[in-house]
């Protein structure tokens, strides 16, 4: 007898809107590889964000502004042969859209075209306003990201909490409005007081997509190698992890290596 296929709904930038319209929260989680994309779209994630965190989890750089637009297109090319369900977000680099709008549309471009991804995400408010209506023009999704904007690590100096003082704070609700206004798809908050995400979540129409900014908005999103505990010194408050990895993973190289020195790997079941 067979056995019919699993039916699913592709996840489209509408999809999203439905899911905030609802109440349905949204599940984010990056990816920068084929394998690990594979896993996380088949256990149902909605989005998938090819995110420049690929610089610190991938490449060990301390920042995420080393990252180029070729290596970025590079992982986000992997993680879209992976996916079938998940909407699929990939970060423009540090230097990539800031400061010239022609120059934002065609790495916005580059990536679509290079990669397949469904849509990009841009770090900034009313600074990069320009920016995101000219790669709009193309018609390509726009993500916004607000808050801790981890490209401009330099400027602010510390990876500390955003948005507390007053002034920042209503900066930051009028950023998130014009960023809708302007017609991105979901806004991305980053660190922010949890008090403030939910305002920002019940003054825009858009989904909002936090890390570290409570529970009252739209969704949530974490580093895929942060939740799974295959990275250790980065445990901001913000962090639940879901699994150990990490430990399984030396524990299992561990007892490679011993078999291997015993000789008691390969056996005779395991050889040709």
């Amino acid at each position: 007898m067979s056995v019919a296929k699993k039916e699913f709904k592709k996840v489209t930038t509408h999809v999203l809107l439905e899911m905030k319209r609802k109440g349905e929260k949204i599940s984010m989680l990056t990816a920068y590889d084929y394998t690990m994309a594979k896993i996380v779209d088949g256990a149902g994630i909605d989005v998938i964000l090819v995110g420049d965190s690929a610089s610190n989890v991938m490449a060990g750089h301390e920042t995420t502004l080393p990252i180029t637009l070729d290596q970025m297109i590079y992982h986000a090319s992997s993680v879209i042969r992976a996916v079938d369900r998940a909407l699929v977000v990939v970060d423009l680099p540090f230097g990539s859209y800031q400061g010239n709008s022609k120059e934002a549309l065609n790495s916005a471009i580059r990536i679509m075209k290079e990669s397949g991804a469904h849509s990009v995400k841009l770090e900034g408010g009313r600074e990069i306003r320009e920016s995101i209506a000219r790669i709009l023009t193309a018609g390509i999704p726009v993500m916004g990201h607000l808050g801790l904007t981890p490209q401009s690590i330099y400027k602010f100096g510390t990876y500390t909490v955003r948005a507390k003082e007053e002034d920042e704070a209503e900066r930051l609700v009028e950023d998130a409005k014009l960023l809708e206004e302007s017609g991105c798809f979901a806004i991305v908050l980053e660190k922010i007081p949890a008090s403030l995400a939910t305002r920002v979540a019940k003054e825009v129409s858009i989904p909002v997509i936090g890390i570290g900014a409570g529970g009252g908005v739209d969704g949530q999103v974490l580093v895929v190698h942060d939740m799974l505990g295959l990275t250790t010194e980065f445990s901001p408050r913000f962090l639940r992890r879901y699994a150990n990895l990490h430990e399984t993973i030396t524990t299992a190289v561990a007892g490679y290596i011993s078999d291997v020195k015993s000789k008691d790997f390969p056996s005779s079941n395991e050889q040709y």
